[in-house]
Parts: C-alpha cells; sequence; structure tokens
C-alpha cells in the first residue's frame, strides 16, 4: 500500500484527510504568550483569525520534529507500505528536509518525496493528485514522476490586504513589501520558483478582481480537466466574483473551496484569499 504524507500547510483538515486517505502531520503556530497550537488541530483558522487580528505580536511558525516523521516511516515499513512525502516548499520551510533527516534516522528505504515547490492551495491539489494516481493504480515512482511534471504547470496567484504579515514573517523581502504597500493598493502575490513574489498591484477590490483574471490567462488559463482550489481566510463572500468567473466566463465545472489554516494565514494575513489551478498545458498518460 501507498501511504501518502503531507504537512498541515496544505491546509487538508483531519475530516477531509481521513476521507481522501492522506496521513498530515500538524505544523506549529506559537502564540506571543508561548502557547503552542498544533495548526490544524487544536484551533480552528476561523478561531485563529479573530485572535491574529487582536496580537501585537506576530505569532511564529515552525516545523515538525523529525521524531513525528520517522514513527510513521517505521510503522510503514512494518507493514509493508511505501511512503509519499508531498511537502511545501523547501525554499520557504524545513519541513521536507526535516522529513528526509527522519528517514536517515529511521533508516528506511520505504519512502519518497516530492518538494513541491508550492504551499497551501497548490501543494493541496498536488496532493489531491497524488491520491487520484494512487487510487489508479499507479506505482510510488510514477506517482512521484507525475507530481514532478504537474508541478511545472501549477500556479497559485492570490490578493492579500496587508504585505506587513509576509514582511515580518521573512517571507517577503522588505523591498517587495514596501514596492506592494502603497495606499490604496492591494497586492497580487504568486509563488514562483518555490517562493512567494509580487506578481502585480490593483487598486480596491474590483481591481484585485480583474488582475486576478488577468493572471489565470496570463498563467495559461484553467485546465478543465482538473478542479481549481479557491481558498480564503476570514470571509467566503470576497471569493464570489472568482466563482462567477469560473462558472460563468470560463464554464468550468465548481472549484473546491476551502479556508486557508492557520499557519499560511499567520505569513498571509486574515485578509487573504486566492485560487490555485492546473493549467492547460499539462498532460499526463
Amino acid at each position: 500500500m501507498i501511504r501518502i504524507l503531507t504537512d498541515s500547510a496544505c491546509d487538508i483538515l483531519p475530516a477531509e484527510a481521513q476521507q481522501l486517505g492522506v496521513t498530515v502531520i500538524p505544523l506549529n503556530v506559537t502564540l506571543e504568550d508561548g502557547t503552542v497550537l498544533r495548526d490544524g488541530i487544536d484551533m480552528t483558522p476561523s478561531e485563529y483569525y479573530t485572535h491574529l487580528a487582536a496580537c501585537r505580536k506576530l505569532p511564529t511558525t515552525s516545523q515538525p520534529s523529525p521524531e513525528q516523521f520517522e514513527r510513521l516511516y517505521l510503522d510503514a515499513a512494518a507493514a509493508g507500505d511505501e511512503v509519499l512525502g508531498i511537502f511545501l516548499s523547501d525554499a520557504l520551510s524545513g519541513t521536507g528536509q526535516c522529513a528526509k533527516l527522519a528517514a536517515d534516522l529511521a533508516n528506511v528505504d520505504n519512502v519518497v518525496f516530492v518538494n513541491t515547490e508550492n504551499v497551501c492551495l497548490g501543494q493541496s491539489l498536488l496532493v489531491r493528485l497524488a491520491v487520484q494516481l494512487r487510487d489508479a493504480g499507479k506505482t510510488i515512482t510514477q506517482i512521484a514522476a507525475d507530481l514532478e511534471k504537474a508541478k511545472q504547470h501549477l500556479h497559485l496567484v492570490a490578493a492579500v490586504d496587508d504585505l506587513k504579515y509576509l514582511r515580518k514573517g521573512g517571507r517577503l523581502s522588505a523591498a517587495a513589501a514596501v514596492a506592494g504597500g502603497m495606499l490604496g493598493i492591494k497586492p497580487i502575490l504568486a509563488v514562483m520558483e518555490g517562493k512567494v513574489a509580487l506578481a502585480g498591484k490593483a487598486r480596491g477590490l474590483p481591481g484585485v478582481y480583474v488582475a486576478l483574471f488577468k493572471k489565470i490567462d496570463e498563467m495559461g488559463g484553467i485546465h478543465p480537466g482538473y478542479t481549481p482550489l479557491l481558498g480564503y481566510t476570514v470571509n467566503p463572500r470576497e471569493l464570489q466574483p472568482l466563482l462567477t468567473y469560473l462558472q460563468d466566463n470560463l464554464h468550468l465545472d465548481a472549484p473546491l473551496v476551502r479556508q486557508i489554516g492557520c499557519v499560511i494565514g499567520t505569513h498571509t494575513g486574515p485578509g487573504a484569499f486566492g485560487i490555485a489551478f492546473f493549467d492547460k498545458e499539462l498532460v499526463l498518460e
């Protein structure tokens, strides 16, 4: 059996993970009073955003311990199972390296790793694709190869209300934060080469939606064979223009919609929403 392992930056909550047959290792969020939360377990995203808005000091995020991975690898090896590890971008976190270290410590050879070079909604789409490929009967080597190919056609584009969270968390350079933080301007972000980058700017929410529509087109359009994933932090209503565009203008089936969790929300802030999709050039055998 192939066990699919990922981390909570994918924002697949426990109930859905169980349904998909995926194991999610929680990342950690440390609040300003020292309390450590397990992402996706100890506090709902909505509860967390209420807390975040009142924080004087930005909470910190951290990767899991190698021991958590090691136990899973040894359990899988004892059962004769293989493990496919699909983790957030190595350029954004040490989680993937931690997972590899654990495999060395456990001295197992039943684990294959994929660096998504993405995060959040994009990472989630790769995990969901892996589930489909596994359930279709592909081997772990075939699945990993398909994911490596698919990630070259994977795009994540989002709007944030304020770049201060990304700047404070070290996920965006101060120069980019200043360039995107002019009064009345809403930054458009994308994941490029495994990192968060400023991809554009728009004035007000109407301008944001137009900018997102243009980015989707510039990035190669949405592949109709792979369901896109929309995400929001606090207000799902902010996704309505995107939903309307996808279904009425692009004539696509209804996308998946999920709430962005605590770890990613710490860095984007509570006013973020976006979309992840595979472009039309993706072809898997």
